[in-house]
This record gives structure tokens, sequence and C-alpha cells, in this order.
């Protein structure tokens, strides 16, 4: 993603906004939170305020640039929307996410919509789990 893509979601290209997207761009973890961000922009040496960091997440958000989650027991996490479709499963013991595609549980989700005369325009699945104790 670069500036012509902030400029086409109707986004004026400023020093935060690009800062902040690369930071979601370039992370190791593809969850979020504004928290994170703000830390990576503060040990970077950037100069970029939390409100500012929440404030553009929102615009991002409603800009279809990121998404935001808000997973149990955490605070909102949010990642770029630039991958296709996936489902999530968060360990409820570390606060890991991880991502999961499986086109029988898509099939399935849509099969019962369909049953009950619907069509899905949209869906999220989390998995709330924990490590198998052996």
């Amino acid at each position: 993603m670069d500036n012509q893509d902030l400029r086409k979601a109707g986004l004026k290209v400023t020093l935060p906004r690009v800062k902040i997207l690369q930071q979601l761009e370039s992370s190791d973890s593809r969850h979020l939170s504004a928290e994170d961000i703000y830390k990576a922009l503060m040990e970077a040496g950037e100069d970029v305020g939390l409100a500012t960091v929440y404030r553009v997440l929102t615009q991002f958000e409603q800009a279809g640039i990121v998404l935001r989650h808000n997973f149990e027991g955490g605070s909102a996490v949010f990642e770029l929307a630039d991958e296709g479709h996936h489902d999530h499963m968060v360990c409820t013991e570390t606060g890991e996410v991880i991502e999961f595609v499986d086109e029988e549980i898509e099939k399935r989700q849509k099969m019962i919509a369909d049953k009950h005369g619907y069509d899905i325009v949209d869906h999220a699945l989390v998995l709330y789990v924990k490590p198998k104790r052996k």
C-alpha cells in the first residue's frame, strides 16, 4: 500500500498516516493494537501521539484500509485489509492470534444461510482456544 492508495481512499497523505501505515505493513504481527503501533513509533523516534494513532486507525477503518477486531479479553486490534477472507483463533492464555482458512467451514456456513433463505454478506469466525495439556 502506498501514498496513492491513501489518496484513493479519500485521505490526505500526512506524515502520521504514512508512518502508521508503514508500521502496519512492516510488523511481524498482523494484529496490532493502537498501543503497539504507538510504542513502535516511539521506539523508532517518531513524534506521533497516541490520540493521533487512534484517530488515524479509525480513519483507516472507515476507508477500508484496516479491519478492527475486538477479540474477547483484549483491546481492539487492527490488521491491514489487504488479505483475502480468513478466520481467527485466539489463545485464551497468551492472546496469540492465529489466522486460518478452511473451505469446509466456508461451505457449511453458506449452506446454513441458504437453508434459511439468506445470502452471507460478511462474517467473522473467532475460535477461543487454549493449549492442549499432555
